[in-house]
């Protein structure tokens, strides 16, 4: 079932070449990842898993090269399974913050481009079981490919199971995670947007020199071309503590997780999505963080690129990037937390209409076929129109086994590009959301002042469901004058269309808690 590589060398392809050729001592395009398991994890028989399931990927046993005349794929013919899967061991009575700075370390660390691009550390002894960090090329795959890598590598028991199914269950019960069905009509514009973005590549190298240009991009009368035009004449970023110059140190931090059922309660008391939720919150432990690193940030946007699956679901398993970004607004100078959560929520309907994702998708291919001389300007000149990345990922609701072991946390951050220096990422796993944040140590010394952030910003939201009065026979007009009392728009949130749906969900959010406290006491 999974993929075949026939011969010593392929070809790479043009959007997988962008994001080898991405790569600086200062932003290094490798995807990082933590498991942290209950139990120990036997480093033998992780070994042996691996060269059953993750081998069976051929990819994997081969490494990216670059010449005058392109990038290809070439057979590792040195290739030593022992020097991708390292043990480790943390200092004394090691915990969370000894293995942050850990994770840290390695994600400041280049992978080595003479073997396969990607590494597994095992850390032993952590918390009365292991934790697992994995480091991969961005090259390889995007975040959906590897999520269901990394279902292939799992079981749902300790002993071997069908992980095959557990593949198939999950994608076609993954929840919708954000983005993950956005432009799912979109799909048939793919390769019109690569053929534009071919074509667009010359006026785009002119308009290094005069961006002003970008206000009068129309090429073919292109959806997709105007588009580019209108992402091209978007302002720069403000300057900001998340923007300045970059280092070669990166600091991980990530946050106690939320029960994500919470999250859907609170959602649906609110009228909005998860992904509304979440995000919102995001924004305002930006906001927190930036206004005590002495950022006049009332009324202040900045903006996040966020990946956009554009390939088929069925096709998860095949390898390579086939996801285009998009622009999204975070209204961090927003101090009423439902009022932010109802912009959030605008922006996301607001970027449901639109093509940028098929856009720098086709983008993306074009700059791989771009000449190096001009690849880093244009990712300069995209970069400076957004602060951070931030990614969600959907995972399987349920338990997994990694070589027997059982997985408790799951955690990843992607790679920022030119000069963004901040990721946030959101990752749910078995029944919780997990949240953490990489950044540049120039840009922010201790992320875990944000991550920690992240749950009180929740805590607002689920604060003011709790406060209010939601009887059970309240009308339209009065959830409307409920959500008023804080200046939020009710049609803005979908309580006026959904007020009867949303009051019995209210009414569950402390029913849910509940039963969070109930649960974590019983383990």
């Amino acid at each position: 079932m999974f993929e075949e590589l026939q011969g010593a060398h392929e070809s790479m392809s043009k959007v997988d070449t962008t994001w080898l050729r991405m790569e600086t001592p200062t932003n290094l395009m490798m995807i990082c990842g933590v498991m942290i398991f209950a139990d120990a994890l036997d480093v033998a028989r992780f070994k042996r898993m691996l060269a059953e399931r993750f081998l069976a990927y051929r990819r994997f046993a081969q490494r990216a090269t670059i010449t005058a005349t392109g990038a290809y794929w070439e057979n590792d013919p040195d290739f030593d399974l022992d020097w991708h899967v390292r043990v480790a061991a943390l200092p004394g009575a090691a915990g969370k913050p000894e293995l942050e700075r850990f994770v840290s370390e390695l994600a400041s660390m280049p992978l080595d481009h003479s073997k396969p691009a990607w590494q597994f550390h095992v850390v032993e002894n952590y918390r009365g079981g292991s934790a697992l960090v994995a480091r991969m090329h961005h090259c390889y795959a995007d975040g959906l490919a590897l999520v269901q890598v990394l279902l292939s590598l799992t079981d749902t028991a300790p002993g071997p199971a069908q992980h095959a199914e557990l593949a198939r269950t999950w994608l076609k019960h993954d929840g919708g995670g954000v983005f993950q069905r956005l432009l799912e009509p979109a799909q048939a514009g793919l390769r019109r947007a690569v053929e534009v973005g071919g074509k667009a590549w010359d006026k785009l190298a002119e308009m290094l020199l005069d961006p002003a240009q970008a206000a009068g991009l129309v090429i073919e009368g292109s959806e997709i071309a105007r588009e580019l035009g209108s992402v091209l004449a978007l302002a720069d970023d403000p300057p900001t503590a998340l923007r300045g110059p970059l280092g070669v140190v990166k600091r991980v931090a990530w946050a106690e997780p939320l029960a994500l059922e919470e999250v859907k309660t609170l959602g649906r008391a609110l009228g909005c999505t998860v992904n509304d939720v979440l995000m919102a919150c995001a924004a305002g432990a930006l906001r927190a963080y930036m206004h005590d690193a002495g950022d006049a940030v009332d009324g202040l946007t900045v903006r996040a690129t966020v990946p956009v699956n554009l390939r088929p679901l069925e096709h998860a398993k095949r390898l390579g990037n086939h996801f285009g970004l998009v622009f999204l607004d975070l209204p961090v100078g927003e101090p009423n937390p439902l009022r932010r959560l109802e912009r959030v929520a605008a922006n996301m309907r607001q970027l449901k209409n639109s093509r940028q994702a098929v856009m720098t998708f086709g983008l993306l291919a074009a700059l791989g076929m771009a000449p190096a001389a001009l690849l880093r300007p244009a990712l300069e000149l995209f970069s400076r129109k957004a602060s951070v990345v931030a990614t969600n990922v959907p995972g399987p609701q349920q338990p997994l086994f990694l070589a027997g072991s059982r997985m408790r946390e799951l955690m990843f951050w992607v790679p920022q590009s030119g000069s963004v220096g901040v990721g946030l990422s959101i990752l749910s796993y078995d029944g919780h959301v997990h949240f953490g944040l990489i950044a540049d140590a120039k840009r922010i010394a201790d992320p875990d002042a944000i991550v920690q952030r992240f749950g009180a910003e929740f805590e607002k939201l689920v604060m003011i469901a709790l406060m209010e009065e939601w009887g059970g026979d309240i009308t339209a007009d009065a959830a409307a004058a409920t959500l008023a009392r804080y200046g939020v728009d009710a049609a803005g949130l979908g309580a006026s269309r959904r007020s009867r749906r949303n009051t019995a969900a209210a009414a569950r959010v402390s029913s849910a808690r509940a039963s969070t406290a109930r649960r974590k006491a019983k383990t």
